[in-house]
């Protein structure tokens, strides 16, 4: 009515604009307010399903600014997309700006749970699992647990954003499967303890050749880990063969010459990968783990054991265990992580 409008004219406040619903409610917003401001005090799914609005019956723009009186209409299609990001620059009301604020932190964390819980998956095949044998409920939920995570989706989402690596989880996982199927995990995945088959000529299947001695046990010791390239020694241990040590082993070089040590060298048409582990040190920060996952995977290396701690100056100290064809392989793997922003140090770690 005529009178309405003129009173409701006299009484209202500068910094707050009154306008109407179509059906003649009367709504306050903030001054300066535009059509999906109004969208969103109406509904959150009206908000988000906003692709015009008509004001006094015509359409108008998204960031026409509302005055007194204006009775708004809001176009909504069903498949619509959600609000546009640029949206939190027009809108003027607090409530529109937390709305959209909410829909797309929904959304990337919708997004999020399905790449965290894709990267498990290939992971767990990349390990030489089937996803059934890893990938069940009962063990997911420990990890959330132990982790401190209140829900499966949020350790998926923290995996998808990169604040923690599938192989964290994964690493777990096959640890409970150990645990629970040890004989079936030792048989299927054995160590490189190899014992040489007896032949005329015996063909080396470790990977290390041992001149004029046959049949006899190779262990490739873990306190160095060495890997072809590297300049190698055996030494000659009581009832467990010949371990295999990198020629600067901390524990060959302090080691008396008793006689024990025994010239060995690799075997260079052997394709078999070894271990290496590496100790990397950087700032801590959000998504490092996942620029260090991109860095091996580009690279086509398998990661198989990771341990992470930060210290407290914020330093993130990871040990990762690697497999590795050869020792040029594990340089440029530690030279591409150098390059890696907040990275402070990255070498090769000796127990």
């Amino acid at each position: 009515p005529k009178e309405f409008m003129e009173s409701l004219k006299i009484d209202l406040y500068t910094d707050e604009v009154f306008v109407f619903t179509p059906k003649g409610d009367v709504i306050n917003l903030p001054a300066g307010s535009t059509p999906i401001d109004f969208a969103y005090r109406v509904h959150s799914g009206v908000g988000n399903r906003c692709i015009g609005a008509k004001i006094n019956g015509r359409i108008v723009p998204l960031d026409y600014k509302l005055k007194n009186c204006n009775q708004i209409e809001i176009i909504t299609s069903s498949s619509s997309n959600g609000p546009s990001r640029d949206w939190l620059k027009i809108v003027k009301s607090s409530q529109a700006k937390s709305k959209i604020r909410k829909f797309f932190k929904d959304k990337e964390k919708d997004t999020n749970i399905d790449k965290g819980k894709e990267a498990i998956e290939r992971e767990i095949k990349r390990q030489g699992f089937k996803l059934t044998e890893l990938f069940k409920d009962d063990w997911i939920q420990e990890i959330v647990k132990k982790m401190n995570f209140k829900t499966s989706e949020n350790l998926f989402a923290s995996v998808g954003h990169g604040t923690m690596t599938e192989l964290q989880v994964v690493t777990k996982l096959i640890a409970k499967y150990k645990l629970l199927n040890k004989e079936k995990y030792e048989e299927r995945f054995k160590t490189a303890e190899i014992q040489q088959p007896v032949k005329e000529k015996p063909t080396p299947t470790s990977g290390v050749i041992i001149q004029d001695v046959d049949n006899i046990k190779i262990r490739f010791s873990k306190c160095c880990s060495p890997v072809p390239g590297d300049e190698i020694v055996g030494y000659i241990t009581r009832g467990r063969g010949v371990s295999i040590h990198r020629a600067d082993c901390t524990n060959i070089v302090s080691a008396e010459k008793d006689g024990r040590f025994i010239e060995v060298e690799w075997d260079t048409g052997n394709k078999m990968t070894y271990t290496a582990e590496i100790q990397i040190e950087s700032v801590d920060r959000p998504g490092l783990l996942q620029d260090i996952t991109n860095v091996y995977t580009a690279l086509k290396v398998n990661a198989i054991n990771l341990n992470l701690r930060v210290n407290k100056d914020k330093i993130a100290i990871m040990n990762m265990t690697f497999e590795i064809k050869e020792s040029k392989d594990l340089a440029e793997l530690i030279k591409r992580f150098k390059k890696i922003d907040g990275i402070l140090d990255v070498y090769r770690y000796k127990k």
